[in-house]
């Protein structure tokens, strides 16, 4: 019991060492931002101070309405939250759009030598033109507001979740596949039981990967065709030289970012446990 908790508290001691070693890098910048803004060696149009950056947050994320007024409208009268919310809305559904696609496609690709010839070269036609060089097209087909918006992120994840579950399955060990088949499984056994497990670290790369594709393109795309998100408003405060509103903006779009990507990494660690020998509790 003593060495069980010894060893919990070295972990956790561990792990926050790790923590501090990571912030360490990013206080340094804030510190030498805030020293060449402070002694004035830079405009502030420019580049505002952290101090104004974090004001001007706080001013962008402030509700206007009194949460007397009921929990909703208190909410929706944060600039910040509900352009957040648009982003994260349009990023959801443009990468469940694309991932839904890709999935079954890259796993038809990856077990069938026919289907894979019959498709990849329209695929690899395809695949090397980003997303924006579709904007004005989407536009042309879907007009504006949300529709276009969710079609370039589809684009933007459907690649990465593609290549990645063809890889996934093309570098199945060929041991595998006949070893079960000496075993007498069926194909749908062998898929179930060999394809999908093996298959699904790449499958999770693909995914990750396509989720942080689709929050780069919905910035983009919510500076060309909607009037609302985290991209527009930073192109709102472009037009009136608001640059510690753009800070603000960039920071936001990095922390979601970020806690995206932890869960996506903690998802991850948690269906893959079996793959890196971890046990299951």
């Amino acid at each position: 019991m003593a060495a069980a908790l010894a060893s919990s508290g070295a972990s956790g001691a561990s792990r926050t060492a790790h923590m501090m070693r990571g912030v360490l890098i990013p206080l340094a910048v804030v510190a030498i931002w805030q020293i060449v803004t402070g002694l004035g060696w830079i405009n502030p149009i420019i580049l505002p101070s952290p101090l104004a950056v974090v004001s001007k947050w706080w001013q962008y994320l402030k509700p206007t309405v009194a949460m007397a007024e009921g929990f909703g409208a208190w909410l929706q009268s944060s600039e910040l939250l509900m352009d957040a919310a648009n982003s994260l809305y349009r990023v959801v559904m443009g990468f469940l759009a694309g991932t839904v696609i890709a999935l079954p496609l890259g796993l038809l690709m990856g077990t069938s030598p026919r289907i894979y010839g019959l498709f990849n070269p329209l695929v690899q036609v395809v695949r090397p033109i980003p997303p924006i060089a579709y904007i004005p097209l989407a536009i042309l087909w879907f007009g504006l507001g949300n529709p276009p918006a969710f079609f370039l992120i589809a684009l933007g994840a459907f690649f990465p979740v593609l290549m990645n579950t063809i890889a996934g399955v093309r570098h199945v060990d060929g041991i595998y596949l006949r070893a079960a088949r000496n075993l007498g499984a069926s194909q749908f056994t062998i898929f179930r039981r060999v394809i999908m497990p093996a298959a699904t670290p790449y499958i999770l790369s693909g995914i990750r990967i396509g989720i942080g594709t689709a929050f780069i393109v919905v910035i983009v795309a919510e500076m060309i065709a909607v009037n609302n998100g985290l991209g527009y408003r930073i192109l709102e405060a472009r037009e009136y030289m608001w640059s510690d509103k753009i800070i603000a903006g960039m920071l936001t779009i990095g922390l979601l970012g970020l806690v995206i990507d932890l869960g996506m990494d903690r998802l991850n660690n948690h269906l893959l446990k079996w793959h890196r020998g971890l046990e299951t509790k």
